[in-house]
């Protein structure tokens, strides 16, 4: 097999996956309780603002991973 068809295949596949998190990211406003559940830290400090949000981290590993381990089983 030529090297370089692995490597188009794998262009190929990233940049399907680039595209994907990119329409996720476009949606990912429209979800009304992503990015304020109880668990995400905000700290405001006059014109500071710290925000990290750990539980919507939680939540969208937790979600992933089950969502792959369902596309990957063999």
């Amino acid at each position: 097999m030529n090297p370089f068809e692995d490597l188009a295949k794998t262009l190929i596949f990233m940049g399907a996956i680039i595209c994907i998190v990119g329409l996720l990211l476009l949606m990912g406003s429209k979800v009304p309780f992503l990015g304020k559940l109880p668990g995400d830290i905000v700290i405001r400090r006059g014109n500071f603002t710290f925000y990290f949000p750990l539980a919507t981290c939680i939540l969208l590993s937790v979600l992933l991973s089950l969502i792959l381990s369902i596309f990957l089983k063999k």
